[in-house]
This record gives C-alpha cells, structure tokens and sequence, in this order.
C-alpha cells in the first residue's frame, strides 16, 4: 500500500486508486459497462484518502456504498437498478452488509436536490455538499482519471468544507452540518479539521 506521504497531488492520488484491488476493480467494473459520463466518487474516494492521509489500514473506514454517477436524460429509475444488478453480478466479491452499489444518473437528480437542471455530472458532482467528497474517478486505457471541481486540496489536506452552495446563510447549510455531525466525521479521522466558508474559486471547467 502506498504510504499517505505519496499523497500528495492528483498523480499520488491516481496511484493509490490504483493499486488498491477493492478499489480497482470497482472502477474497472464501471468502466467495462461504458456508460455516458460514468464516474465513482463521494465515500468511495473520500474515505479510503482520508484512511490513509490518518494512517489507519484501509477499509477501516469503508463508505455505506459504493456511489456511481452517471448522465442520461433519457434515462429512468429503472436505468439506475439494472446498472445496479449488472455490477453486483460482476463484483460478488463486494457485497456485503452496509455495502453496495448506488447508481444515479445525475440527469434526473437537480429535483431531488433542488438545484437547476445540471449540465453534466461533473456539473452535478460540484453541487454536492462537501469539497472533498466532491471528488470522483474513472477507470481509462490511460489509468485512473480524475475530476475534482473543487480541486484536491481540501480532500487530501483533510479539510472538511461546504461547497457554494451549502455556506453559511444558504438554505442548504444546516444540511452540511447535520451530515458531518450524523457521520461522526471528525471522530472518525482527528486530524480532520472543520472549515466553514467555501472556496474563493469558481468551479473548474469539466474537461
């Protein structure tokens, strides 16, 4: 396992992603069904990082699912569980109890979260809560790529911070607040320190 000292920048990151089997082979999974804008982010990125950023083994602290995110607009609900079912029987080997796969085409999701419709998934991915779960990978004839609209600092600085629109004085951020309290984020990696205000920056532009 790479020490957290590797850590450091996007190729560090790449390189852990990498060479962890659990989390290799899930990307490849995904990638192998090349679905339009597929990605894995959220838990699955955020807490093997931070895991190892802590100096814990990994998978002490293993997401409660493992979050695809995708981009149809004619895709439905019933588009989503089928991905589900296709991954589940090509990753037996992941399933457990708490674990599993959660697929979302981001196409359909502006209404549950009562944002504008999004422009692509990586549009949606910079309207999630927090900056370091806003981070998201993929599995390329190149190796793992990346996409993080919020840049990496914060989720390999162990920073836990809102994105625009979860700040303080929008209707959103009690919202981030009862997530990092729920998850017991800070009890689970010390190290993490809580930052209020969002980003100076404005998104990065998808490429």
């Amino acid at each position: 396992m790479l020490g957290s000292a590797a850590m450091r920048d996007a190729a560090g990151l790449s390189a852990f992603l990498t060479a962890m089997p659990g989390l290799a082979g899930a990307l490849q999974a995904v990638a192998a069904l090349a679905l339009p804008e597929a990605w894995i982010g959220a838990g699955f990125i955020r807490n093997a990082a931070w895991d190892a950023l802590s100096g814990l083994p990994f998978g002490s602290n293993p997401p409660s699912d493992i979050d695809v995110v995708w981009f149809d607009p004619a895709g439905t609900v019933a588009d989503d569980l089928a991905v589900e079912a296709r991954l589940g029987a090509a990753m037996p080997g992941l399933a457990r109890p708490g674990l599993a796969w959660s697929v979302r085409n981001q196409a359909r999701m502006h209404g549950r979260n009562c944002d504008a419709p999004y422009a692509s998934t990586l549009d949606a991915v910079a309207h999630w809560p927090e900056t370091a779960t806003a981070v998201v990978a993929r599995w390329t004839p190149r190796g793992v790529e990346l996409a993080a609209p919020w840049g990496l600092e914060d989720l390999l600085g162990l920073v836990l911070r809102p994105t625009p629109g979860f700040a303080p004085g929008t209707a959103k951020h009690s919202a981030f607040l009862q997530r990092a309290a729920a998850r017991r984020w800070q009890a689970r990696w010390p190290r993490l320190v809580l930052h209020a205000d969002p980003p100076a920056r404005p998104a990065l532009p998808e490429e």
